[in-house]
């Protein structure tokens, strides 16, 4: 049985930190209030890994009304062409109110919807309020003015000539009108060149659609007035639309719209035969860089002369720190993004349990959850690894305890990310050593940054490094 806890479906599908989740449970507490004060269902949907749509991870159904749904809809898919707002505030940040939208269930409800924001100030949620509208649609239907302009527009369809093409007739999607028993009333040019390329001849208005694609028969057969399926037939994926005019126990005339995205799939299924083989060669990547450093090891325990073993020590630093950008790319969905924190926190936590056991060095991090690219991650994992050891190596020399800070955060379209520490203090006269070589290297060559190193006010050091972001790299 599926777990639909609001916990386990925000861990599951999103990419939420355990503080948004938080903030998200606590909303949620609040929604049966929500939902019985307004007479109305109320939800809590939020973006899938992916982007491309969202998921209902909380939901309220009022006991003061009669509930819009028959069955849960928490841990349904949201998609973006039923329920465009949901998305739009999702990715804006922008409230939409008394938008219409089509339900799980296939009803139409008034929905509004409003942004849930972060500790960032990040759009980590929405909140969905959602009323009952179709009593208020069924007296709409029964207007005389409908009915006739229904007719009007069968007639229109129907008499068509080539010689004033109407709308239908310049639309790419392939567009069928039909009567119950699914006889064609009028298709349009892209239906009739659809029909000729599966090699099935020519579309003839009286023919019966269900004799060129047997399988939209279930589709026809569905009580709902709108409905949106995928299906496969003659080697081709087709997204079929039915729009039924009308009442339901007397239509009009349905409206059958095909749409080939055979092409759209296939790019789909070749993107994910590449994600898989860019994953398969990271994990070849972090592998050899662990055998690396598992010969490095096994010459260290092997015995050196003193004056090599820090050598050893620093190489062995810098390809575990190249590691756990792989580490990162792997245990997230994205092949390319690596989260900064994460990385950070990670080769920060590794240099500082290397402390001697005399020394007590505690290391604290602060940053926004931001994306990075793979390349740029390498050379800020090569950095970032030089500047802590160098705290490491220098900077308590002569103290037993000693605290670093590591600080990042967006300014514009720069990242400015810094190393603090309460250590001794960078001497005046202090001379380049090859880390801080490799770290001014990296960072002008590699990320068209600057550098620069000082002491402090209270006595300790603080490196600054600035470089500038791509603009695909965003903020979770």
């Amino acid at each position: 049985m599926a777990n639909n806890s609001l916990e386990y479906l925000c861990g599951m599908h999103t990419d939420l930190s355990k503080v948004d989740i938080r903030k998200i449970q606590e909303i949620a507490a609040n929604l049966p209030l929500m939902a019985d004060l307004n007479k109305a269902h109320v939800f809590v949907d939020c973006l899938t890994k992916e982007g491309m749509h969202a998921i209902v991870v909380a939901e309220a159904a009022p006991t003061t009304s009669r509930s819009i749904y028959k069955n849960t809809v928490a841990g349904k898919f949201v998609y973006e062409p039923f329920e465009p707002s949901v998305l739009y505030t999702l990715r804006t940040g922008q409230p939409v109110f008394h938008n219409r939208a089509i339900t799980q269930e296939g009803k139409t409800v008034e929905q509004s919807v409003v942004p849930i924001r972060g500790i960032n100030d990040n759009v980590i949620g929405t909140l969905i309020m959602e009323k009952d509208i179709s009593e208020q649609l069924q007296r709409q239907r029964k207007l005389e003015a409908l009915s006739e302009a229904t007719e009007a527009l069968s007639e229109i369809l129907i008499s068509a000539s080539e010689s004033h093409p109407i709308i239908p007739e310049v639309i790419e999607e392939s567009l069928f009108f039909i009567e119950k028993d699914s006889k064609i009333l009028y298709s349009n040019s892209a239906a009739s060149n659809m029909i000729q390329e599966l090699g099935m001849g020519e579309c003839i208005a009286g023919d019966y659609l269900v004799q060129y694609f047997p399988e939209i028969k279930e589709i026809l057969h569905s009580s709902e007035e709108l409905l949106v399926k995928e299906i496969k037939f003659y080697s081709n994926v087709f997204k079929v639309k039915k729009i039924q005019l009308g009442q339901s126990d007397r239509p009009n005339g349905t409206f059958i719209i095909f749409k080939n995205i055979t092409e759209l799939r296939e790019k789909e299924r070749e993107l994910i035969v590449k994600s898989v083989a860019i994953r398969e060669i990271h994990h070849r990547v972090k592998n050899n860089l662990q055998t690396v450093a598992s010969l490095l090891r096994l010459q260290m325990r092997r015995g050196l002369p003193e004056e090599s073993k820090v050598h050893f020590v620093e190489s062995l630093n810098r390809i575990s720190s190249i590691a756990s950008v792989y580490e990162i790319i792997l245990a997230n969905s994205s092949v390319d993004d690596v989260d900064l924190y994460s990385l950070i926190e990670k080769i920060g936590n590794m240099l500082v349990s290397e402390t001697e056991e005399q020394k007590k060095i505690s290391i604290s991090y602060s940053g926004p959850q931001l994306l990075i690219k793979s390349n740029k991650a390498v050379s800020v994992a090569l950095i970032l690894n030089e500047l802590i050891q160098n705290c490491m190596k220098h900077a308590f020399k002569i103290m037993n305890e000693g605290e670093i800070d590591v600080v990042f955060q967006r300014k514009a379209e720069n990242l400015e990310v810094q190393v603090i520490d309460n250590g001794s203090g960078l001497s005046p006269d202090y001379k380049s050593s090859l880390g801080l070589d490799i770290v001014q290297m990296m960072i002008e060559h590699d990320l068209s940054g600057q550098f620069q190193i000082e002491r402090t006010q209270t006595s300790g050091t603080a490196a600054l490094v600035k470089f500038p972001l791509e603009r695909e790299e965003a903020l979770v």
